[in-house]
């Protein structure tokens, strides 16, 4: 059985952090628009990656997670996206080149199904049971800017998941060997997913979780003991 507590992120920062994330054993950290709470969720994403609990980021989470490795592991301490601050000079999360043109409201997203080419060996790859690619719903604007990736792959990020064509990154993850399960990804995964079917980045995640914590208490290393 899975306990959903929910965390309003606009009271989170780096000081209070642990002491709220205390009593979870995971984190999902969901997609939004705008800049309110995004502040504490960076802060709840740094904590879920220096201290190997689980993490699932989706859409605004995945670019979270971009902002953060960017500043707290690349040394890029202005990184941003322009969604939160226009002006920034880092911005490594930025509109979509293609939309930038696009006006009217609702008019610059990238909306519906999208195939996301996978990267063999990857956990994103083992989570769908070894496909090349997989397709999933879309609802962006932003998605990281081509100039910074070289610099987060090189520091260690792996984008597991990307657009056959363009260079649009879809999923995120750290090596299993670094975190038991960092994964995010610019769709939504709860669109495709059913009560009895779960969608697999979920079921990766209560997986890891159930794991990390029997393993916390020395009971077993894997679900298959």
């Amino acid at each position: 059985k899975v306990n959903i507590e929910w965390i309003d992120t606009t009271e989170l920062s780096d000081g209070n952090v642990a002491d709220i994330l205390a009593k979870v054993d995971g984190i999902i950290v969901p997609g939004g628009f705008g800049v309110r709470g995004t502040t504490g969720k960076i802060a709840c994403i740094r904590y879920a990656r220096e201290n190997q609990m689980p993490y699932l980021g989706i859409c605004l989470g995945f670019q979270m997670a971009v902002v953060e490795y960017a500043r707290n592991v690349c040394g890029l301490s202005d990184a941003d996206s322009t969604e939160i601050d226009p002006d920034t000079k880092t911005p490594v999360i930025s509109i979509l080149p293609e939309q930038k043109e696009i006006e009217g409201l609702g008019g610059n997203m990238r909306l519906g199904g999208q195939d996301v080419m996978l990267t063999p060996g990857t956990m994103a790859a083992e989570l769908f049971g070894g496909a090349e690619h997989i397709r999933e719903r879309f609802r962006h604007r932003f998605e990281v800017d081509p100039d910074y990736i070289a610099q987060l792959e090189e520091a260690g990020l792996i984008f597991s998941g990307k657009h056959g064509e363009h260079q649009i990154m879809q999923i995120l993850e750290l090596p299993r060997d670094v975190h038991p399960y960092f994964v995010a990804a610019q769709f939504h995964p709860e669109l495709t997913s059913r009560p009895l079917r779960p969608q697999p980045m979920f079921k990766g995640l209560v997986q890891a979780e159930i794991e990390t914590k029997l393993a916390g208490r020395g009971v077993l290393s894997g679900l298959d003991a």
